[in-house]
């Protein structure tokens, strides 16, 4: 008796041993955890992080990007360094061969996070979230010119539904706009007025320039790895439109598999070498003088600021990681649904935080997109069923073989 407990306590004792290892490593088996469990965390990071982000750049006069992505990239080296230190998680060593070929997705990286930060800066969270859909029509079509890759009756309908949200956006957006910039007064308007309004388009215009040039990156952050290394692969994108996109897992898939990465290592890599890119691009292109640190980072509000700068960096480790664990729990018709319904709460959390204008036209963007995103989850995971029955119909029994 005695002997069958202590065999029992030997094998629960190997187990946690196991399940710890497992959990360092960022390579959980899908049955250690409860899929809701990281889907919540998921999602609560995914909102967490857009509005943070959008609170830091939303300032009358900032404009220094990227000291702001820097500094983020910075403290999330530094957190995922310390809680190694503390022997909660573990990932290999620095090492330079692994640096060189982790690189050009680092690189490709930075385009994205901060084109990304620059449209959240001057758009609405609703319109960037919204248009954040148009860069999964971009990726299809770059699949289909450069790897082969098919489209979809169903997936078609859902790109409409997606560029008619888009539409339905842009347009409440300019009209919210100008109903805010035009005199309420019937009087005929003075020349302060017309400047107000002009400066407000002015504004918009960048911030859809911004998110042209943001969707653009983010396709080629998406097709342009598997172009240079000469695989064929079939990626759905996130949503993140989440969170300025800080690590697209299934974008970089390829890379992990030859370079042998775990999540950490992945996440430590890319925070990592982003940081001096963004460094020199700081340096080179923002004002450094005291006027304009001063303009940035007001005194009123400085240590709060800083503050927010700091814990968007942190969290920036929880939503990287939230992602891997929901994809390695989930099945990909859950993730992908995840992805899809997460766009609703992120949407609502501009109007919810922000004050963003609650319209007819804006609510209809936002259940628009949301459809859209769904209809188009389920085109993929018909698609991926398809082609599974395909790749099966394919394989002869040995019993027919002659």
């Amino acid at each position: 008796m005695s002997g069958h407990a202590h065999s029992n306590s030997g094998v629960d004792k190997q187990d946690a041993a196991d399940l710890k290892k497992a959990i360092a490593t960022g390579q959980a088996k899908e049955s250690a955890s409860n899929p809701v469990y990281p889907i919540v965390c998921y999602c609560m990071a995914s909102i967490l992080m857009t509005v943070v982000n959008k609170f830091v750049v939303s300032g009358a006069n900032f404009s220094m990007n990227f000291l702001l992505l820097c500094i983020q990239s910075t403290v999330c080296v530094s957190c995922v360094a310390a809680v190694k230190k503390m022997g909660i998680i573990s990932f290999r060593a620095f090492d330079m061969q692994d640096a060189k070929a982790w690189f050009p997705i680092s690189f490709l990286l930075v385009s994205v996070i901060y084109t990304g930060s620059k449209s959240l800066q001057f758009l609405s969270i609703p319109v960037y979230t919204i248009f954040k859909n148009l860069t999964i029509i971009l990726i299809a079509y770059g699949e289909v010119i450069w790897f082969g890759g098919k489209v979809t009756g169903l997936t078609f309908v859902s790109f409409v539904f997606m560029v008619f949200s888009s539409i339905i956006a842009a347009w409440s957006d300019v009209n919210a706009t100008l109903n805010e910039a035009l005199p309420v007064t019937n009087t005929a308007m003075n020349f302060s007025s017309l400047q107000d309004v002009r400066g407000m388009v002015a504004r918009l215009n960048v911030g859809y320039m911004w998110m042209l040039i943001n969707c653009v990156t983010s396709a080629a952050y998406e097709n342009i790895p598997c172009f240079y290394t000469g695989c064929r692969c079939y990626t759905a994108a996130r949503r993140h439109g989440t969170t300025l996109a800080f690590g697209a897992v299934l974008t970089m898939r390829k890379r992990i598999k030859s370079t042998g990465f775990s999540d950490w290592d992945s996440m430590f890599y890319n925070n990592l070498l982003s940081i001096p890119v963004l460094a020199i691009f700081s340096l080179i292109a923002e004002d450094w003088s005291v006027a304009n640190l001063e303009r940035n980072f007001p005194q009123e509000t400085r240590n709060f600021l800083l503050f927010a700068i700091a814990f968007s960096g942190a969290a920036a480790v929880g939503i990287s990681y939230t992602t891997a664990w929901c994809v390695r729990v989930t099945s990909s018709t859950t993730y992908s649904m995840v992805g899809a319904l997460n766009k609703l709460p992120v949407a609502a959390s501009g109007l919810i935080f922000f004050g963003d204008a609650v319209t007819v036209g804006s609510v209809s963007a936002i259940a628009v997109g949301f459809f859209a995103g769904v209809l188009y989850a389920i085109a993929k995971n018909n698609q991926k069923k398809a082609d599974s029955r395909v790749a099966a119909d394919a394989i002869i029994p040995l019993a027919n073989r002659r």
